[in-house]
């Protein structure tokens, strides 16, 4: 196992945030902070005798052979008192939105209110759990709790002592890893299935005041790697580059994959024949629920005067004058249905500022720093509520009417509308 600080993480097709997020829950001195501290080996999480000393949910950037990289979630007690101990059990419960998999610790023989509820809200929430008896040295897992904890949640209990880890290990570890849903564990390709190996892929990355100093952004560094991942040939250049390319080396793609926003400049320059899509739109279809994407982007040419509109950006990041989620979005949107609309924008995992039933669409990011099933929770409210949900690229993609065009290649399908060929 190899302990990797949180700030330090390379750009891998996963990105930083979307590795499997694991929280440790339970009451105060049950050993949380002790358990991960032996899982990895060292000593990451501050340990005490004194309840409480977990304050805030704190992340742990690991890896675990035989399960890969992954980040631990500490979090506060539940049974935490007094006004500031609702606030830290407040932040507590907040990360069930992030985590793909749950421990909850106990010790003492002990199973009360406040872990029944807390294996309540897994299962609500539909996050696969675990159930570790942690100080199993100084109290050993009694049999008939064991069959209590049996009867109450359907699951078994696993004994641990976090003085003993390499008796105890190997047992939780493989517990762990049988519990993981293989969707964190490895997440579905970029554009695997779409290519050959000896194929060539251009991508086309506008370079503008949001392209970041010196750096690429994330999602075009993971097309790269997946590109690399099938064996394929990555040409990467600007949107201004492309018929000069084209015509000096006679190359045709598999297939073309740009920035969102150049997408009417890179449309008119691709011939017809060549594959033709977006950075956020292939994250959409990694991430995303793709075909809630395809059935809620056409609502857009129903938007009427007055209708609200929420765009939800995955991550934080400095704003400029021409921030897509701000000002460009909003901007062609008033534009392309001629409405006066009202606009939200809520960033990272921020609270919506109004009741979901008061949108009526809401345009999602790429997600690209996020996991799978942290966007899955972000849309849950919105899904529920039958609200039309679309996503930055296929939202771009209908106003600059190449919809059709830009979802193809994994559709399969040319609408009729949204579609200027």
């Amino acid at each position: 196992m190899i302990y990797r600080p949180d700030s330090d993480y390379s750009m891998t097709s996963r990105g930083r945030d979307t590795k499997p997020h694991v929280g440790i829950f339970g009451r105060r001195n049950v050993g949380k902070s002790s358990l991960i501290n032996a899982l990895v080996g060292q000593d990451i999480a501050i340990v005490s005798e004194i309840a409480g000393t977990t304050t805030d949910p704190v992340k742990k950037s690991i890896e675990i052979h035989g399960i890969g990289p992954l980040i631990f979630i500490d979090t506060a007690g539940i049974d935490d008192t007094g006004d500031l101990g609702r606030l830290r059990i407040r932040k507590s419960m907040a990360t069930l939105k992030l985590i793909d998999l749950a421990i909850l610790v106990l010790s003492d023989n002990r199973f009360d209110s406040y872990e029944a509820e807390l294996a309540q809200e897994f299962s609500k929430l539909e996050i696969p759990y675990v159930l570790v008896h942690n100080k199993n040295d100084l109290m050993p897992l009694a049999d008939d709790f064991r069959k209590e904890v049996r009867t109450r949640t359907g699951k078994e209990i696993k004994g641990y002592s976090a003085l003993r880890p390499e008796e105890y290990n190997p047992g939780l570890l493989t517990v762990l890893k049988e519990a993981m849903p293989p969707s964190a564990l490895k997440s579905r390709g970029l554009i695997g299935d779409l290519v050959s190996p000896g194929d060539i892929i251009l991508l086309v990355t506008p370079i503008d005041i949001e392209a970041p100093e010196g750096r690429m952004i994330l999602p075009q560094v993971q097309v790269i790697r997946d590109t690399l991942d099938n064996d394929c040939t990555a040409i990467i250049l600007k949107e201004n580059e492309i018929e000069s390319f084209l015509g000096k080396t006679g190359i045709k793609p598999r297939l073309v994959v740009t920035d969102s926003q150049a997408f009417g400049k890179v449309n008119a320059a691709i011939p017809r024949d060549i594959p033709l899509t977006g950075f956020s739109i292939v994250l959409a279809r990694q991430k995303g629920d793709f075909e809630e994407y395809l059935k809620g982007t056409p609502k857009i040419g129903e938007l009427k005067d007055g209708d609200r509109i929420l765009l939800l950006e995955s991550c934080t990041h400095n704003i400029a004058c021409d921030d897509i989620g701000r000002f460009k979005i909003p901007g062609w949107l008033t534009n392309f249905t001629g409405k006066k609309l009202e606009f939200d924008n809520v960033a990272g995992l921020d609270a919506i500022p109004r009741p979901i039933e008061e949108y009526a669409l809401v345009i999602q990011c790429g997600g690209c720093m996020v996991t799978h099933r942290q966007l899955t929770n972000r849309l849950r409210e919105p899904k529920k509520h039958n609200i039309p949900i679309t996503n930055y690229g296929m939202a771009i993609a209908w106003m600059h009417g190449i919809f059709s065009r830009a979802t193809e290649p994994f559709t399969g399908k040319v609408r009729k509308t949204g579609d200027l060929l």
